[in-house]
C-alpha cells in the first residue's frame, strides 16, 4: 500500500454549489488541483443510505447519497487518487454517540439486518464498478466503537456487531476479494478501548486488513496516547494502521459573518475554548502546521512500517451560507435538538476566505 496523504471531501460538492472558492497564493484553482500540488493522493467519501426526509427534503452536511458519491468519485479518479469508500449504514451521521438504522431497515430483525447490509454493500460496489469509479479501499461502518445499527448492534452485543460487519465484508469479498477492508473506531488515544474491541471482534468476525483510527487532539487524548495505542495494536493485531480522521484548528476567530445565521441558528465551534485550551498547540495557522508535523512523526514511528498514512477530515468545509452539519429534517431523524450551522470551518486546511494554509506545506514536504 502506498503512503496515504488523504482528505475526506464528502461535503465538497455541496460546499461548492453554495459558492465556496479555493485559492493558493492568491490564484483560484480547483481544490483537487491545490491538494494534489500539496502531495495529497487519496480521498475518503462517505455514503448515507437515504439522506432525505420522507417528503424529500435534504438532510444536509453534503447530502451524501449515491449521485453525490458518483460525482465526487469521478473527480477523485480524474485526479489519479486512491478512493476510500466510507459506508455508514445509516441515513445520516454515525459515530460513537449515534448509530441510527436507515429508515428502510426499521423493524428488521438481526437476520434481516445482516441481509440488508450484505445486499446494500454489494449493490453499491457493483454500481461503482459498472461506472468505472470503484474504490481502492472500503470501510465497513463508521466509528463503530459502540457498535452499529442500534439497538441490535449496540455494544456490548459483540455477536451482532461481528455479524453485521461480517455481512459487509462478505459482500465486499464477493465483488472483489482483493479490495482492502478497514474497520474504523474513534478515540485513537484509548488503547484499552481498542484492545477490548478488536479482541472481541477478531474471535467472532470475518477477517479484515486495516485498522482505522479517529484522532482529534481536543477529544482523544495526547499525541503520546495516540502513539502508544498505535504502536501496541500494530504489533498485537498485525494490521496496517491509518488515521482515518484527523484535524486541528487554525483559528478561534468566529465565522458568524460568513454563515449569515442568527446566534440561535448556529451550533458554533466543535472546538469550544475549554477544549482548545487543553491542546498543546495553539489554534493558529502555525499551530495547525506544527500539529501536523508531530502527527506525521507519530505515524512514521509505528513499528514494522504499519503506519500507512492519514485522511484529514473535511479540509475544504468553508463557512459558506447553507451548508451546516444538519438541517431541520435531519435533526428530526436523529431526534437532536440542534441547532444547525457549521461546526468545522476553523478546522479546515483553508481559511474562511478559501486560502490555502501553511499546514499544507508540511504535508507536501513529508515523504516527498
Amino acid at each position: 500500500m502506498k503512503y496515504i496523504k488523504g482528505a475526506d471531501l464528502s461535503t465538497l460538492y455541496e460546499v461548492e454549489r453554495h459558492g465556496a472558492k479555493y485559492f493558493d497564493n492568491g490564484v483560484e484553482k480547483d481544490p483537487f488541483e491545490i491538494l494534489s500540488d500539496y502531495g495529497f493522493n487519496a480521498a475518503r467519501l462517505r455514503l448515507w443510505n437515504d439522506p432525505y426526509s420522507p417528503d424529500g427534503k435534504e438532510y444536509g452536511a453534503g447530502t451524501c447519497d449515491m449521485p453525490v458519491l458518483e460525482k465526487l468519485a469521478a473527480r477523485v479518479k480524474k485526479a489519479g487518487w486512491e478512493f476510500l469508500l466510507d459506508l455508514h449504514y445509516s441515513d445520516f451521521w454515525t459515530d460513537p454517540g449515534k448509530q441510527i438504522k436507515p429508515k428502510a431497515w426499521e423493524g428488521l430483525d438481526d437476520d434481516g439486518l445482516c441481509d440488508a447490509i450484505y445486499n446494500f454493500t454489494k449493490e453499491v460496489l457493483l454500481n461503482l464498478k459498472e461506472k468505472d469509479i470503484f474504490p481502492t479501499m472500503i470501510q465497513i461502518g463508521n466509528e463503530v466503537t459502540n457498535g452499529l445499527l442500534w439497538p441490535n448492534g449496540l455494544k456490548p452485543e459483540y455477536d451482532n456487531i461481528a455479524r453485521f460487519i461480517s455481512a459487509g465484508i462478505k459482500a465486499t469479498r464477493e465483488v472483489d476479494p482483493s479490495l482492502p477492508i478497514m474497520i474504523h473506531l474513534d478515540n485513537g488515544g484509548n488503547n484499552e478501548l481498542y484492545r477490548d474491541w478488536f479482541d472481541n471482534y477478531i474471535k467472532r468476525g470475518e477477517d479484515f486488513d486495516i485498522i482505522g483510527l479517529s484522532y482529534y487532539p481536543f477529544w482523544h487524548g495526547s499525541l503520546s496516547d495516540l502513539s502508544n495505542n498505535m504502536n501496541d495494536i500494530a504489533v498485537r493485531y498485525g494490521r496496517e494502521l491509518i488515521v482515518a480522521e484527523v484535524s486541528m484548528g487554525f483559528s478561534m476567530e468566529d465565522y458568524a459573518e460568513y454563515e449569515k445565521l442568527s446566534p440561535e441558528e448556529r451550533k458554533g465551534f466543535a472546538t469550544r475554548q475549554e477544549l482548545a485550551d487543553k491542546v498543546p498547540f495553539p489554534m493558529t495557522p502555525e499551530g495547525q502546521a506544527d500539529f501536523m508535523s508531530h502527527l506525521l512523526q507519530v505515524i512514521e514511528n509505528v513499528p514494522e512500517n504499519k503506519g500507512r498514512g492519514f485522511y484529514y477530515w473535511e479540509p475544504c468545509w468553508l463557512p459558506v451560507p447553507g451548508v451546516g452539519w444538519a438541517t431541520e429534517e435531519s435533526l428530526k431523524y436523529m431526534n437532536d435538538k440542534g441547532p444547525c450551522g457549521n461546526e468545522w470551518a476553523n478546522q479546515a486546511l483553508f481559511d474562511y476566505e478559501g486560502n490555502a494554509l501553511p499546514a499544507l506545506k508540511v504535508i507536501r514536504d513529508y515523504k516527498e
